[in-house]
């Protein structure tokens, strides 16, 4: 079959529109999940999606279902998606870049008067991000039985707000089920994130997996006293605990490459200039490929802990939230590549380093990634960048690997 490209100015266009929706001054983008902003977001994509001939439902989470027909609609879709949430300080690509490259594999289909014999299906993946509410991928969780839909429903933002509450007030808690989802296929397409393929100066990763990851709460209880009147040596500083803490999760990592620690959220109590902090609240985020080697990095931050509370601070510990590493299907995997190959692209298979949507979805479906160069690698920042030529590269491997999946009729 001939290999096909993606209408890559199109594709562009439509990413620099939706990221008019929450733009930041810095040039990035802030649409937290369940935001007005985030249902601006749905709604355009939506619009896009109708007009493009498909089909849209959404379900009790508010993940959106837009189906492009095959000629059997009895046969399960091939899928494709991502997210259209942000970090408070997120990026133009991270997730969307993934919704809108699954809209362009179906316009694209529409221009080359292309029909699969399977439908195909994209999904947006409510809350993958986990910034507002915690913990993240909540839609695809759901659909995969990962979470039940009424612990996720309950959830609270930091002011208190309920994700029932906010899913309703935006207008999509929708009336279709969470369960019985199905793929015969499903592929992801996302910026790396990450500064491999940069380095390696290739176009196209091939992702065979995603790493492990341990998500913590911590407490750390002191003792607040005055700042002036306090010694030294009579203190119980949360705050100082608390650092020796964030060290010792850098120094873990470390001691298991590839591992990665990180602590990227932290509120002082009482947090003011002349008291003693007495509690502090942060998160702890552990990644490995390897699941034995996140067990053991589990293992040490315990000891780390026991180690720090005999200066007399008392830590509270939430593992509330694990995955395993990945292994992607080996078929979709292959398809992917193939891709790569069949359009000329070089390509390298990697593993993904962040979570993604499609590591839930592969619970219950074959399942792959395509991953494009960012630059400098960075993403979750306002600076992250990409370039059309980038976007038309994943968005065409995409659609190729859709196809390998969906078949055409001739």
């Amino acid at each position: 079959m001939e290999a096909f490209k993606v209408n890559k100015d199109r594709l562009w266009d439509s990413l620099m529109e939706m990221a008019k929706i929450g733009a930041t001054k810095k040039g990035g983008c802030c649409r937290l999940t369940l935001t007005d902003l985030d249902k601006q977001g749905r709604e355009l994509y939506i619009k896009w999606a109708e007009e493009a001939g498909c089909t849209v439902k959404v379900d009790a989470i508010g993940n959106i279902m837009c189906t492009r027909p095959g000629e059997d609609m009895s046969l399960k879709p091939v899928g494709t998606g991502s997210h259209l949430d942000t970090q408070p300080t997120g990026g133009k690509f991270d997730g969307v870049f993934g919704v809108l490259a699954g809209l362009e594999v179906v316009r694209s289909l529409n221009d080359h008067n292309i029909k699969t014999k399977h439908p195909i299906e994209i999904s947006v993946w409510t809350n993958e991000e986990g910034s507002r509410f915690a913990p993240a991928m909540m839609g695809s969780g759901v659909v995969s039985g990962r979470f039940t839909l009424e612990e996720i429903l309950d959830s609270t933002d930091v002011d208190g707000l309920r994700l029932g509450d906010e899913l309703e007030r935006i207008g999509f808690a929708g009336p279709e089920p969470v369960t019985g989802r199905a793929f015969h296929a499903f592929f992801e397409t996302h910026i790396e994130q990450g500064p491999y393929l940069e380095a390696e100066e290739k176009q196209v990763g091939v992702v065979t997996g995603g790493q492990g990851q341990r998500w913590f709460n911590a407490k750390i209880i002191g003792q607040e006293s005055h700042a002036g009147t306090t010694p030294m040596h009579l203190r119980n500083d949360a705050l100082i605990a608390s650092s020796q803490l964030v060290l010792k999760v850098e120094e873990i990592a470390k001691a298991h490459p590839p591992g990665c620690g990180t602590v990227g959220f932290m509120q002082v109590m009482p947090n003011s200039r002349n008291t003693i902090p007495g509690v502090i609240e942060m998160s702890i985020d552990l990644r490995h490929p390897i699941d034995e080697e996140l067990t053991a990095m589990d293992a040490d931050l315990k000891a780390a802990i026991a180690e720090i509370e005999q200066s007399g601070v008392k830590i509270e510990l939430d593992p509330f939230w694990y995955y395993e590493p990945i292994h992607f299907d080996t078929d979709c995997v292959s398809a992917v590549r193939k891709a790569t190959e069949d359009l000329g692209y070089s390509h390298m298979d990697i593993i993904a380093g962040a979570g993604h949507d499609a590591c839930y979805v592969s619970d219950f479906a074959p399942t792959s990634m395509v991953f494009t160069p960012c630059l400098n690698g960075i993403s979750h920042n306002e600076i992250e960048s990409t370039t059309p030529e980038e976007c038309e590269g994943g968005a065409s491997v995409l659609m190729n690997a859709m196809l390998t999946m969906a078949g055409v009729v001739e």
